[in-house]
């Protein structure tokens, strides 16, 4: 423990790793913006239980067509759905009860009408026919869209990145975070020769006779659109288990061998996740690796790997300090999403950093478990160069916006100083767990986390989240020498700012309650002796007159 000082004497720019952002440097919001992002009747009307894709893929066309039959519960009366599909998709029909329905297209949004109003409490489904040539992605996973590659044999190499672009970019969908279908079924029909690989577990594979064989998932546990995937290609699958947990990996076949060594990190990976943040929460679905051409994402139980088999970021340390060199960034970090983003999801996009303030963080936390605390700390203060602190994290409500890029790495050093300011070791990961089993398979907003964590500890950590979550600066603490004494104080945007801080006087490591009134600590040293503890706070200093 800490020697703590009462309160009453004391008183880089970085760009986005692994998604499309969404709004960044965007505030002139127009209506296609709100339709997509906000909740209106058209929406809450309905619940979601089911998508069921049955899809042909044409390589050579760059060409899908098909179908999604959605299951719904009406939640209210509902004369009429909005669904989304990218404007550049041809509806072929939309079937309700054997009967073609109307529907009008504005932006990318489907409004499709009821010849009576749907009543409340029923289930129902609609079918949703439709084909065309999908957006391309430039420069996936920063882009959106589909990427139609080829291996180094020349055989087609499918992969699709769509998070934050939206899955409506490739099917009919409600394209909102805060509502996931129950399960979701894929029949994904492909070239003979190819396969593809999707979410959940093959339940079937079917040639067809028409020279394409179609590939059939089922997912039974809740998930995100934009999770929901697909790819293809000609792979050779290999598998492990860790627990209960089976572990499949799809990989190109000149690339077996490499992948089954370096895959290996998988058990480790698992192993800390289990213990510091609880049990993987798809169990009934899996775990794969899917080799994709493109860097990585984070595709619920098919998770996207295109490291090249290297370590760090494909072969780069995020860090600086060496550390992010010995494991490889893609499996931690896109297989950290499993519990943060994919079973924890935020209801709004403005609250992404739920997820990738969160993930972020379990590359420390694995770390910590393979090389100890200290370099842990070392690689969290590391990262913190690619921090801009120009922009708030969170984004703006209801208009599909997510905030700074720094809700990556601003959003883990948030986490580990709130583990320091519990100054518990053992309180911190009992809390981290039991946040990841409360909010498991659930859609929740920032509100729920500052919450949750703060009902934790006795320290009222309301302005911690407001000033790091709803401000793009760093609080500064403000020091000045007045004799034998050492004064101190916070200057932030949050009004009556507090937060402990923990600094070394003279070696000695000393807590102080510092708030925004000016405070002092009676010491025989030197202001130049004061050091903050800058690997556990990530604050900014200042020695004023």
């Amino acid at each position: 423990m800490k020697r703590i000082i009462p309160a009453l004497i004391l008183f880089f720019s970085f760009c986005n790793l692994n998604a499309q952002v969404v709004g960044e440097n965007h505030s002139n919001f127009t209506k296609a913006d709100t339709l997509r992002g906000s909740l209106r009747p058209e929406r809450t009307g309905f619940d979601v239980q089911k998508y069921h894709l049955k899809l042909k893929v044409e390589p050579e066309n760059k060409f899908i067509s098909g179908s999604n039959t959605i299951s719904f519960k009406v939640i209210a009366e509902l004369p009429v759905m909005q669904l989304d599909l990218f404007k550049n998709m041809q509806i072929d029909s939309i079937m309700h009860r054997g009967k073609e329905l109307s529907y009008e297209r504005e932006y990318n949004a489907v409004f499709i009408k009821f010849d009576e109003p749907l009543q409340k409490g029923i289930s129902d489904s609609i079918q949703f026919y439709y084909h065309g040539n999908p957006v391309v992605a430039k420069n996936a996973p920063w882009d959106g869209g589909f990427v139609w590659d080829k291996d180094e044999d020349s055989n087609p190499w499918i992969g699709v990145a769509v998070q934050g672009t939206g899955a409506s970019l490739w099917y009919p969908n409600k394209d909102h975070q805060s509502d996931e279908p129950e399960e979701a079924r894929l029949d994904i029909a492909v070239p003979n020769g190819l396969m593809n690989v999707s979410n959940g577990r093959l339940i079937g594979e079917k040639d067809l006779g028409n020279g394409f064989t179609e590939w059939s998932w089922k997912v039974v546990n809740p998930i995100n659109n934009y999770n929901i995937m697909l790819n293809i290609g000609n792979y050779v699958h290999f598998s492990d288990e860790y627990r209960d947990l089976t572990l499949d990996y799809y990989v190109l076949p000149y690339n077996l061998e490499k992948a089954k060594v370096h895959f290996t990190e998988v058990k480790d990976m698992m192993a800390c996740f289990y213990k510091k943040m609880g049990p993987y929460p798809f169990v009934e679905d899996g775990f794969k690796l899917i080799e994709t051409p493109y860097l990585g994402m984070e595709h619920q139980s098919a998770v996207a790997y295109g490291n090249q088999y290297r370590k760090g970021y494909l072969g780069r340390d995020l860090s600086g300090t060496g550390i992010g060199l010995k494991f490889d960034f893609i499996i931690i970090h896109e297989s950290g999403h499993e519990w943060y983003g994919n079973s924890i999801t935020a209801k709004d996009i403005a609250d992404m950093w739920i997820h990738e303030g969160f993930t972020s963080y379990t590359e420390a936390i694995y770390t910590e478990c393979r090389w100890g605390k200290k370099e842990s700390l070392q690689y969290i203060k590391g990262i913190r160069r690619n921090i801009s602190n120009q922009r708030k994290i969170i984004g703006d409500y209801g208009v599909n916006a997510e905030g700074s890029s720094d809700m990556y790495y601003k959003g883990s050093n948030l986490l580990n100083m709130i583990r320091s300011i519990y100054d518990n070791d053992e309180l911190w990961w009992k809390t981290l767990r039991d946040y990841t089993e409360t909010f498991k398979h659930r859609t929740i907003t920032t509100e729920d986390t500052e919450e949750f964590f703060d009902m934790a500890t006795e320290v009222d950590l309301k302005p911690v989240f407001d000033q790091y979550l709803r401000h793009a600066s760093l609080p500064v603490l403000q020091l000045r020498q007045a004799d034998d004494q050492i004064l101190y104080r916070w200057k932030a945007d949050v009004l009556s700012f507090k937060m402990p801080v923990d600094v070394f006087i003279d070696e000695e490591e000393i807590r102080l309650n510092a708030t925004s009134e000016w405070q002092s600590y009676e010491t025989g040293e030197e202001l130049d002796e004061l050091k903050v503890n800058d690997l556990e706070f990530y604050i900014e200093t200042e020695i004023v007159p």
